[in-house]
């Protein structure tokens, strides 16, 4: 199938498809013209790869983890592969800490919205916990 038909398959655009090969994520076959021909194995890559991205994952993670995916009727009993599921955990906890990083900061806004002075509570000193906690975030 062409991109077109990928694209309307699985709900990625044409452009969305054309990033997800400069990532290396998706390696379609070439025709002697040039155009792109995907296969059955194209979709369910493509439908993991919106899972994922949609899980907050980004296409350098994603590409590590492919190759961890069982194809369709592969799947063994058991767990998935442990470099998967390690990668996976992982990432749950960035995105969890995250969240937490998020949560302290709406906090603070509430607070400084709810004080009788903001410009104050904006220039007051903070405590060290929220200071030492907005270091750079690792990607």
């Amino acid at each position: 199938m062409r991109i077109g038909e990928l694209a309307q398959r699985t709900g990625a655009s044409p452009r969305a498809l054309r990033y997800y090969e400069q990532q290396g994520l998706l390696r379609p076959a070439r025709r002697p013209s040039g155009y792109r021909e995907y296969g059955e194995a194209d979709v369910r890559t493509v439908h993991g790869i919106r899972t994922l991205l949609a899980a907050g994952l980004s296409s350098a993670v994603i590409g590590e983890m492919l190759s961890g995916l069982p194809l369709p009727g592969e799947r063994r009993p058991g767990p998935t592969c442990p470099e998967l599921l390690a990668g996976l955990a992982r990432e749950r906890a960035r995105i969890s800490g995250e969240i937490h990083e998020l949560t302290m900061a709406r906090g603070l806004l509430d607070d400084i919205l709810a004080a009788a002075a903001p410009g104050e509570a904006i220039t007051a000193p903070r405590p060290e916990p929220f200071s030492a906690r907005r270091a750079p975030r690792r990607r």
